[in-house]
């Protein structure tokens, strides 16, 4: 005698799916939302770093290709989640 899937109970309710999703989804959202304010803030700062000391500009470009990095790598850990 053999058992199907269709024979054991089920083990989550039916809206447990819908919630793992939403979460994936939020994730996605609020992380690059969180790196496209980092990536204004830093950029702002450098606009300012540039009108008021123009030699020192390049050291502050480091905020602005962060943000962008932690926004891809979040992406990417939300698809993969």
């Amino acid at each position: 005698m053999s058992t199907t899937v269709d024979d054991l109970p089920s083990l989550c309710p039916s809206w447990a799916v819908s919630v793992g999703y939403l979460g994936v989804a939020s994730a996605a959202i609020l992380s690059n939302f969180g790196s496209a304010w980092g990536t204004w803030k830093a950029g702002v700062s450098l606009v300012h770093t540039g009108i008021r000391h123009p030699s020192s500009v390049m050291k502050n470009v480091i905020p602005i290709v962060m943000a962008g990095g932690i926004g891809i790598y979040c992406l990417f850990f939300a698809v993969f989640l």
